[in-house]
């Protein structure tokens, strides 16, 4: 133990240097101020699965992971319809999520945002329509922006998420609302 504190007081404090700025992080603040000035608050997502196989649940599920965080970015996952500002739906809509999605639709403020998740959300994927599939999320709700995937990597759905706020159409609803 001794020769370990000689060695120690022979070297010095030895520690590594700071690290450099991280300009991400201020991307991320200016993307969390470009939110909150659209919207004026935190941007409130409902998740919908009209019948995906989870693929997709799952690259949503990675957005709330320490990598992502998108609750850092005033982006929130809610239960309830009625509090959200998007709808974010996935998978072909099966016959039996057909009004189960028309209601959630009609339970979200206006004005609203809906966004379709994946292959299947966009135009029925693999399923397609059929007896059991009424195919693309646009063939049950209207839709303002698509993302491509099977399944989307969370960073193009963070793109698309931000793409429909950053719409011309929202932005119009809000001053009108004002």
């Amino acid at each position: 133990m001794l020769k370990t504190l000689r060695q120690i007081a022979k070297v010095g404090i030895v520690t590594e240097s700071p690290p450099a700025a991280d300009e991400e992080l201020r991307v991320r603040a200016g993307l969390e101020r470009g939110i909150r000035e659209i919207l004026g608050r935190a941007l409130c997502i409902r998740q919908v699965d009209a019948g995906s196989c989870n693929g997709c649940e799952l690259e949503i599920h990675a957005l709330g992971n320490p990598l992502y965080n998108v609750e850092a970015l005033g982006i929130r996952f809610v239960a309830s319809p009625r509090h959200a500002d998007l709808l974010l739906v996935t998978g072909p809509v099966s016959r039996h999520m057909e009004v189960a999605l028309r209601r959630t639709y009609d339970a979200t403020p206006d004005p609203k945002l809906v966004v379709a998740v994946g292959d299947c959300g966009a135009c029925g994927g693999p399923f397609g329509e059929s007896y059991a599939s009424l195919g693309a999320v646009s063939n049950v709700i209207p839709v303002d922006v698509v993302v491509p995937g099977c399944p989307p990597t969370p960073t193009r759905l963070l793109q698309g998420i931000l793409t429909a706020i950053s719409a011309p159409r929202l932005a119009s609803a809000e001053t009108s609302r004002a």
